[in-house]
């Protein structure tokens, strides 16, 4: 089969990375962590290791380990019947092996890169398709398709922003290397000027380059939580966690079950472990209420890496001890292998539970719940679980008259790492309880005005 001219582009490019001959250094991949198969481009994260060749006696071809540290997570993109984006990943091996760029940001940028894949799939297109009609190239109709599910509201506009960024940084690079192809444009190129003052308060100008591809991340108008969700009410909560409890896996419902009654993210209740369950102390001050280390040493994870220590009410943490000692997890503990053994959530193939996977499973549980009956769940994401609890113990707080110990409370709690996300909770509150009396208000107008006898005004 003839090599088309970008895959002989691709391999230049290889060489380029890892050094050809001339300093030697090419990869191997080692071992392969799948996330659970879905019918659909999925992310998977590898063991990556580093080797240089060296030509022993009678020009013998060597392969040297370099001092050089391997990439434990590095996220690899695939197709739904399985082949490589190879691409893709080499963009993704060129970030990482730099080590100019934190890991975590290579993953979030390899996640908008797998919704375009699906996108693409979705689309039965090829990604290097840009014809001379603009609308029908690739790139616009996958800004098109972000746009519509921000307008639904199935999207986040910051979301639908940030992929977009993502995919036009990848197709500079595949383009910078010859990888693309493209007979026609792509996109237009425009300069943007940002004013802004520095420490001395001189006015100063940024020149950024931009392209008529760009989503504006506008705010939403309003007082926000994070990442601008709001917290189900009481009732929808008990319904839903009721609805799980009988219909969905155990290892979904406790996992909701973390999130309403700990605050904590789903990053954070993917990586809890066994043995983290029993690190946790009572609370001296707050009988019932145990205190569980989390953030870096702890093996637990956090955003930003913020070291602290989660809520979890007793009867929620002698649940979680119940089910890591019962034979379902067991069984799913014999299938891992090494350190994964002590995570508290494995799949039934004895793989950790990722955010990727875990969305999905909170996706199609919210689809199952809808035609269920519970008409809340249109929309619903794991992440309100998250806002559900901030608001509940910022308004118990208040409640008692405590403002500024509710501020420290709620940002410890929540592990915020600014506390200006702790005071949207307030502004929020603040702002339900207004609308509740204006509704009062109003109601009581309105009965008024239905009640009044207005035959006097014909006199």
């Amino acid at each position: 089969m003839p090599i088309s001219s970008s895959e002989a582009a691709l391999g230049t490019t290889l060489r380029s990375l890892t050094g050809g001959q001339q300093c030697g250094l090419i990869s191997v991949f080692v071992t392969q962590t799948a996330c659970d198969s879905l019918a659909m481009a999925r992310l998977e994260f590898i063991f990556f290791e580093f080797y240089e060749p060296l030509h022993g006696a009678e020009n013998a071809l060597a392969w040297l380990k370099p001092k050089r540290p391997p990439l434990p997570s590095l996220p690899q993109l695939f197709w739904e019947d399985g082949r490589s984006w190879t691409e893709v990943n080499l963009w993704a091996l060129e970030k990482a092996a730099s080590y100019q760029v934190d890991t975590e940001t290579v993953k979030r940028l390899m996640k908008h890169l797998t919704r375009f894949a699906t996108f693409v799939e979705s689309q039965e297109m090829d990604w290097r398709h840009f014809p001379v009609r603009k609308e029908d190239q690739i790139l616009r109709r996958l800004r098109k398709s972000l746009i519509d599910d921000v307008n639904c509201g199935s999207l986040a506009n910051s979301t639908a922003s940030n992929c977009m960024n993502a995919v036009v940084q990848f197709y500079r690079f595949a383009n910078a290397n010859n990888l693309v192809g493209a007979d026609h444009q792509m996109w237009t190129d425009r300069i943007v000027v940002i004013p802004y003052y520095d420490a001395t308060g001189f006015r100063r100008s940024m020149v950024r380059i931009s392209t008529d591809l760009k989503i504006p991340n506008r705010s939403r108008i309003g007082n926000n939580l994070e990442e601008g969700l709001l917290p189900l009410r009481a009732d929808d909560m008990h319904a839903l966690l009721k609805y799980t409890a009988a219909h969905e896996i155990a290892e979904l419902h406790l996992m909701l079950g973390i999130g309403f009654f700990t605050g904590a993210r789903i990053g954070t209740v993917t990586t809890l472990t066994v043995t983290s369950l029993f690190t946790a102390r009572e609370d001296p001050l707050t009988p019932g209420i145990f205190l569980l280390p989390v953030g870096p040493g702890t093996g637990v994870a956090t955003k930003f890496s913020v070291s602290g220590e989660i809520l979890v009410p007793g009867a929620i943490l002698a649940d979680l001890k119940a089910y890591a000692s019962c034979t379902r997890r067991l069984l799913r503990e014999a299938k891992a292998g090494g350190h994964q053994k002590n995570l508290l959530f494995l799949t039934r193939n004895g793989r950790p539970y990722t955010v990727q996977t875990s969305n999905r499973l909170v996706y199609e549980m919210r689809r199952r719940a809808f035609r269920s009956g519970l008409r809340f769940m249109q929309r619903f994401r794991f992440h309100q679980t998250r806002a559900t609890f901030g608001t509940w113990l910022m308004e118990l707080l208040l409640d008692g008259g405590a403002k500024t110990d509710a501020i420290r409370v709620v940002r410890d709690a929540m592990l915020h790492k600014s506390e200006q996300t702790t005071l949207r909770y307030i502004a929020f509150l603040d702002n339900v309880r207004d609308k509740q009396r204006i509704s009062a208000a109003f109601n009581a107008a309105f009965t008024g005005l239905q009640s009044r006898n207005w035959n006097f005004l014909r006199a």
